[in-house]
């Protein structure tokens, strides 16, 4: 088993450390939270007195951090892993920041004689919790072939997305997708009760349809059709509107630098906007049915 640092022992954080524990790694943890490294301690977990002290005697680092400011400041600050770290030692961001930002900090960890890999992560808290999550890699063949092993212990499917920044990049895509679907089958729910359809008949209709998507089939926006999904207990998260917003201004920030038509992508953004400022940020963002509803 591999001697780890963990740094971000969040929502996806937290959970995920366990997973690694659980599979007997040993694990050696760092946030500014004292409470979060206590709760991982209760799991066997090491608690490291900074982020320079996490990284040190490990020999693979993982970090989830809130953005990509986050991210410069933990690998390349002054006080940062990058220094602290001895040579070879294998770094896997898995946190959600923009495209940029994932090169240069692994073109960097490069330069310092490391491996490094951008791998951020879907399927939200309850995949972290139960080690199901799918990790988008980007990084070298072999730098993806030394987080392979470790990332299986808090996912079931890895896979290799390309070069550094291309784990982000597959993201950034593939969350602007998801607002633009979840807003979608909540606009046909919507619909259907106008037309006096029942949900449930359309839920069956279309997830055997042309119109079956993630958002309808594991998501479901309302209550009933899919047990475990969020609508049915009150859009608690899950995956919050405000982690959804995060996401689409991140590739809205894309389309703009690379001249990328995105005018669905923009107008997802600027309804979830409209519903954080709202005070719904903390709701799971399947929960933006509650904003179309009172639209209608």
């Amino acid at each position: 088993m591999t001697k780890i640092g963990f740094i971000g022992l969040g929502n996806m954080g937290g959970p995920m450390a366990r997973n690694l524990l659980k599979e007997g790694h040993e694990v050696k943890v760092f946030d500014l939270s004292g409470e979060a490294m206590q709760k991982l301690g209760s799991h066997g977990a090491h608690a490291a007195k900074s982020a320079a002290d996490a990284v040190s005697d490990v020999k693979a680092v993982i970090t989830m951090l809130p953005a990509g400011a986050h991210v410069r400041a933990v690998y390349q600050g002054a006080d940062g892993v990058l220094n602290a770290a001895s040579a070879g030692t294998l770094f896997m961001d898995c946190s959600t920041i923009d495209v940029a930002t994932a090169r240069d900090v692994c073109a960097a960890a490069e330069s310092a004689g490391m491996d490094m890999v951008d791998a951020p992560v879907s399927g939200g808290v309850a995949a972290a919790e139960s080690g199901a999550l799918t990790f988008m890699v980007g990084g070298g063949a072999q730098a993806f072939a030394r987080a392979q092993p470790i990332l299986e212990a808090m996912g079931q499917k890895i896979i290799h997305a390309g070069p550094p920044g291309a784990g982000q990049a597959a993201k950034v895509c593939n969350n602007m997708l998801l607002g633009i679907t979840m807003i979608g089958t909540c606009e046909a729910f919507l619909l259907a009760d106008r037309l006096g359809l029942e949900r449930q008949k359309l839920f069956d209709i279309a997830s055997n349809a042309s119109g079956q998507n993630w958002s309808l089939t594991n998501y479901c926006p309302v209550p009933g059709p899919v047990p475990s999904s969020p609508a049915n207990r009150d859009y608690q998260p899950g995956f919050t509107v405000a982690m959804m917003l995060k996401d689409l201004k991140l590739a809205q920030d894309a389309a703009r630098e690379t001249g990328a038509a995105t005018p669905l992508g923009a107008k997802a953004m600027a309804v979830y906007e409209a519903f954080e400022a709202a005070g719904r940020g903390a709701l799971d963002f399947s929960g933006i049915i509650k904003m179309l509803e009172e639209d209608d």
